[in-house]
C-alpha cells in the first residue's frame, strides 16, 4: 500500500510538473510578424484590391551578404567577418566561394571570397524589425531609402557600407569596415506590391 502511495504521489508530481516546462519552452512571436497577421495583411488586402487573402504578398525569405574581395590574398580575414555576420544575424554564416576563376581579380575557382546567412520564419521578421527601427536610425544622415532598388520581381536590395550600425558589434573588436547587402526576397507579383508591402512593415523610403 505505501508503494501505490508513493507511485501516486510521483504521478502526481509529474503531472504538476508538466504545464511548466511547456510554458518555459514556448517561443514569443515576434511581433512584427504579429503586426503582418493581424494589421499589415487586412490592409494590404483593401489596399491592393485583392479577392483571396493567399494573394497578400508577404516576406519569403532575408539574404544578407557580406563579400570580403581581401581574402584571396589573405584567407584570415574571412574570419573576423564570418564571427560579425553571425553576431548580426544570430546564425551561423555560410562562407561562400568563387564559381569561376578571373585571372584579373587574381581570384580561383572554389576560393573563399565572402560570407552569407539565409534568414527565414521568425528569425527573418526579429532581422527586419531590428533594422528598420535600430539599425537604419543610427546611420549617418540618413535621408530615407531610395526606391529604386526593386529588381522587377517584387524584391528588394539594400547596400549598408558600415557594419558597426549593428549594436551586436563592438567598435573596439572591429579592425576594419565592411559593407554588406540585405536582399529582402517577397511573394509579391510586382515591384509596386513589395513597395506597399515594405511600407506597411516600416521601411522609411525616400519621399
Amino acid at each position: 500500500m505505501a508503494k501505490d502511495k508513493k507511485g501516486q504521489k510521483e504521478s502526481a508530481a509529474q503531472e504538476q510538473k508538466a504545464p511548466e516546462q511547456a510554458r518555459h519552452s514556448a517561443k514569443e512571436r515576434p511581433r512584427l510578424r504579429t503586426r503582418f497577421e493581424k494589421e499589415v495583411a487586412p490592409a494590404l488586402l483593401k489596399e491592393l484590391e485583392l479577392k483571396n487573402v493567399m494573394a497578400v504578398p508577404r516576406l519569403h525569405k532575408i539574404v544578407v551578404n557580406m563579400g570580403v574581395g581581401e581574402a584571396t590574398q589573405n584567407a584570415k580575414v574571412l574570419d573576423p567577418a564570418v564571427n560579425e555576420l553571425g553576431q548580426i544575424t544570430g546564425q551561423k554564416p555560410v562562407v561562400t566561394r568563387a564559381k569561376k576563376s578571373i585571372a584579373a581579380f587574381k581570384v580561383r575557382e572554389g576560393q573563399s571570397i565572402g560570407a552569407m546567412v539565409t534568414l527565414r520564419g521568425d528569425r527573418m521578421y526579429e532581422f527586419l524589425d531590428r533594422l528598420v527601427n535600430i539599425v537604419l536610425p543610427r546611420v549617418r544622415d540618413f535621408k530615407g531609402i531610395s526606391t529604386k532598388s526593386f529588381d522587377g520581381r517584387g524584391n528588394f536590395t539594400l547596400g549598408l557600407h558600415d557594419q558597426l550600425i549593428f549594436p551586436e558589434i563592438s567598435y573596439e573588436k572591429v579592425d576594419k569596415q565592411k559593407g554588406m547587402n540585405v536582399t529582402i526576397v517577397t511573394t509579391a507579383a510586382n515591384d509596386n506590391q513589395a513597395r506597399t508591402l515594405l511600407k506597411h512593415l516600416g521601411m522609411p523610403f525616400r519621399a
